[in-house]
């Protein structure tokens, strides 16, 4: 047997592969530079589901398979991106991370920094949530941290975090000095308070001149009511309630006006009667109060009655004494009365009697003498 052919090493030849296996095994082991940059080009459009053939053996196989586990590193990110960015992003669920496993190097520093920016961005946005919960439930004392984790918030976490810190801060301010008017105008009848809330705006510079507003009105009825009736109580009847008001603060205007005139349309027909009856002798005289009601009525009918009676008691006894005068001593004084005028009733009948008997006696006498 012929002796094979050697290398100049020694080692024996690899025989030369004949024709077509020759063939095929030049295009498994060699790449396709054409399909190469084809792939390449769809990965740098971001096309990361290009992959090269596997069919590829030796140096050709390596580096296409290595190409295609870059590829697939970059398809499964781009996945994880997606899949976190619509769970943090659009369902709210803030407590998802990115993963990736066999990911290694600066994959792995990838994922830690998207991480990390999700929990910087939530971070801030759990404390304004937890702030503002606790303004509507009516806690004014929770403030934003300015710092998470011994790190200061910084450019526009750190302004948002001031602002919502300024917003409680007011709030707390407004509420405050709203309670403390209500209290002092409302509970302790400290008339006159005004809220001062420093550096408020816009609504709350509206709700603190409506509160101030309501409070200056309250003060102002509230003192005009005290001047009209501290007046009346004195006896002066010439004050009204003048002040602009409206609703049930108006029916107490009314009512309270109405009052004070009733009180001097009664004022001055007692006078009146007081006058004709009393001073001027003018018997009769009686009180017109119109629209009275109640004690007023009550007042006004006690008034005519006294204006009545005495108006009788002195004509019966005028009508009397007139008799008496023209030498009529048939008449008494019949009137009901009491008290004094009782005596003076008893007096001047007795007075009758005593002279109808003296009158009888001194008749006799003269008869029976003359």
């Amino acid at each position: 047997m012929p002796n094979a052919p050697t290398t100049g090493n020694g080692r024996p030849a690899k025989r030369a592969p004949s024709g077509r296996s020759a063939r095929a095994a030049s295009s498994s082991e060699s790449l396709d530079l054409q399909q190469l940059l084809s792939v390449l080009t769809a990965l740098k459009k971001g096309d990361f589901s290009a992959r090269m053939p596997v069919s590829k053996t030796g140096l050709a196989g390596k580096i296409a398979d290595t190409l295609n586990d870059i590829a697939g590193l970059n398809e499964d990110m781009a996945q994880e991106f997606e899949r976190v960015s619509l769970a943090v992003g659009k369902e709210g669920r803030i407590a998802q991370r990115a993963t990736m496993g066999g990911a290694g190097g600066s994959w792995t520093a990838s994922l830690t920094s998207v991480n990390t920016l999700i929990g910087d961005l939530v971070q801030p946005t759990s404390e304004v949530a937890r702030v503002i919960g606790a303004v509507a439930k009516g806690d004014l004392s929770q403030t934003m941290a300015l710092d998470i984790e011994g790190r200061p918030l910084m450019g526009e976490f750190l302004r948002i975090g001031k602002t919502v810190n300024s917003m409680v801060d007011q709030l707390s301010s407004f509420a405050s000095e709203v309670t403390r008017v209500a209290r002092e105008v409302g509970t302790e009848g400290k008339l006159g308070g005004q809220a001062r809330v420093k550096g408020v705006a816009g609504t709350w510079k509206d709700l603190t001149d409506n509160v101030n507003s309501m409070a200056g009105n309250l003060t102002a009825q509230v003192r005009n009511i005290a001047e009209v009736t501290t007046a009346v109580a004195r006896g002066e009847l010439n004050k009204k309630i003048t002040v602009d008001v409206k609703g049930e603060i108006l029916e107490l205007k009314n009512t309270i006006n109405t009052m004070v005139d009733q009180l001097n349309s009664f004022a001055s027909e007692v006078t009146r009667v007081a006058r004709e009856v009393g001073t001027e002798g003018k018997l009769g005289g009686q009180a017109q109060v119109p629209g009275v009601g109640g004690t007023w009525k009550d007042l006004t009918d006690n008034v005519n009655l006294m204006a009545t009676n005495l108006t009788n008691q002195v004509r019966n006894i005028a009508e009397v004494t007139t008799a008496v005068a023209n030498g009529d001593l048939s008449k008494k004084i019949t009137v009901d009365v009491k008290g004094e005028i009782l005596e003076l009733k008893q007096t001047i009948n007795t007075m009758v009697d005593q002279l109808n008997g003296f009158a009888s006696e001194v008749t006799r006498v003269a008869r029976e003498v003359g």
